[in-house]
């Protein structure tokens, strides 16, 4: 089958982002409500007149509530390391490992006995909300990954497959050859690849081991992506009864279209979007 490169680039999409790819919020609610008693006791430190002393108390007599103190300052660790002048701290949460009085310095300098003192928020329960989904942007590239995953997965089961019986999730190579009896020496470099396919899918003659991602913005990774996965269509061509699929899309990959397109003419088939919706995936050789 000819296909023109630039038609099927020209059909990339822009973003396949669903509702709950920009916050997860269960996950936010569920980090929050672990810590809601130490917040709420912190809660007393809220417009204090002598928030030093007060919090010096709450550490002694509540130890447990330091571990909240940096999700504070939007970090998920129980170390924070500060170099003051010609001093270099690394304070631990989970226990004290300098004196009282260097935390509340801790607190007075990175500005938290302000922001409670003040009476610049009301609530550090609500305040951690707002933290925590900050926090959750940072998981939008491994959700995106995953979307395109759901996507292709949708398009399986349309195809009529069923799971653990004809199509499979993240299978190693080398758990591909067990179960089917195959070498594929010759797509890991002779046993020293780990690799890990999205999907595989088993018909009565052929093993398709499949790829997926979507690249929403462009950047040098997508450049390597390209390259590796031509040379895993090279490899792939070698083993008798395996074909290698790639599911892709994005506008990314505007950016990277030269080595894209190299890939497109050593693989027959890579697919898009609009590939899948054609129905490509229910007209595999059997």
């Amino acid at each position: 089958m000819n296909r023109n490169f630039n038609e099927w680039l020209n059909k990339f999409k822009s973003s396949i982002s669903n509702y709950t790819y920009y916050v997860d919020f269960e996950k936010i609610y569920k980090s929050a409500e672990k810590y809601k008693v130490e917040l709420n006791i912190l809660n007393s430190l809220i417009g204090s007149k002598d928030i030093e002393k007060e919090f010096e108390n709450i550490i002694i007599k509540y130890p447990e509530t330091l571990e909240v103190i940096p999700l504070l300052l939007a970090v998920r660790s129980n170390e924070i390391f500060v170099k003051d002048n010609m001093d270099e701290y690394l304070f631990t949460f989970n226990k004290l490992v300098y004196s009282i009085g260097d935390y509340v310095k801790f607190m007075r300098e990175t500005g938290l006995f302000e922001l409670l003192q003040n009476h610049i928020i009301n609530n550090l329960y609500d305040y951690v909300l707002g933290v925590e989904v900050g926090l959750d942007s940072n998981g939008r590239k491994n959700r995106g990954g995953h979307l395109m995953e759901d996507l292709v997965e949708s398009y399986i089961i349309k195809a009529g497959y069923k799971k653990n019986i004809d199509y499979f999730k993240e299978m190693y190579l080398s758990d591909i050859e067990k179960r089917w009896n195959l070498d594929l020496s010759a797509m890991s470099g002779n046993n020293i690849s780990t690799k890990r396919f999205d999907f595989v899918i088993k018909t009565e003659n052929q093993v398709y081991v499949i790829e997926t991602n979507f690249y929403a913005s462009g950047g040098s990774k997508l450049n390597e992506t390209a390259r590796s996965y031509k040379m895993l269509a090279e490899e792939s061509k070698k083993v008798n009864g395996v074909t290698f699929i790639w599911c892709t899309d994005g506008q990314g990959w505007m950016s990277a279209r030269k080595n894209l397109e190299e890939t497109f003419n050593e693989l027959e088939t890579i697919y898009n979007i609009d590939d899948l919706d054609n129905g490509v995936l229910s007209n595999l050789e059997w």
